[in-house]
């Protein structure tokens, strides 16, 4: 029997992203940011869930274990909420907590309600993602600071009417009167993170692995025992 030692295994990485998985999301996301851009306009995409479509393309195509797992921390739960209320909505005529309204309007432009369909598969496009790439702690800590950056953004320069994140109010349909609104802005910075972030980023660590041991520092590991 050897008595070479060897360092302990890393869970294997289960392959890279298919090449046409790459090409398809990255078509549809080029075909929306200009309707988008002439629709909504370009604050549109402060929207976390938007944030989330934007940067899986980086992720798929550098297969990225970090931004994939900061987005699926910061937009699945949210994304699973919109998915429920459009099906409660479709399927039971109520909706659940009416995030979904617009896309039952005919004043609505029946394009821009078709691509906002990605909320219902993005969600499970980043956890397969995660899934294939590993998941990364850190990424609660790095989607906390990016959105610690964007709901500001969203209050002080984006027009009330749009309620982007809802930083004027938990409803898009009216703003919130019930506190000053810099304390409510401030209560949804610690909401986030603390309501949203961290319940899934416990989730997550628990039932995917942590990303692997690129193979160089596997090598180095095993050399330093041997050593």
């Amino acid at each position: 029997m050897s008595d070479t030692q060897h360092p302990p295994s890393a869970s294997p990485r289960p392959g890279s992203i298919a090449l046409s998985v790459k090409i398809l999301c990255t078509a549809f996301v080029a075909v929306l940011v200009p309707y988008y851009s002439w629709y909504y306009g370009p604050p549109n995409f402060l929207w976390f869930c938007d944030i989330a479509l934007l940067l899986n393309v980086p992720a798929l195509w550098l297969e990225s274990s970090f931004l994939a797992s900061m987005q699926l921390v910061s937009s699945f739960l949210l994304m699973i909420v919109w998915l429920a209320d459009f099906l409660t909505r479709l399927v039971g005529g109520f909706f659940l907590v009416r995030m979904t309204v617009y896309m039952f309007r005919p004043d609505v432009d029946l394009a821009a309600r078709l691509f906002s369909l990605y909320h219902a598969w993005l969600p499970f496009l980043l956890l397969w993602l995660v899934w294939r790439l590993g998941y990364d702690r850190h990424a609660w800590i790095a989607q906390t600071l990016l959105a610690w950056v964007v709901l500001p953004i969203c209050y002080f320069f984006t027009d009330p009417i749009r309620a982007l994140n809802a930083v004027f109010g938990p409803s898009g349909e009216y703003q919130q009167t019930w506190m000053d609104p810099l304390l409510y802005l401030v209560l949804l910075m610690v909401f986030y993170p603390l309501c949203v972030y961290l319940p899934s980023h416990l989730v997550f660590r628990r039932i995917f692995r942590e990303r692997a041991t690129p193979p160089a520092l596997v090598g180095a590991s095993a050399k330093r025992e041997l050593d």
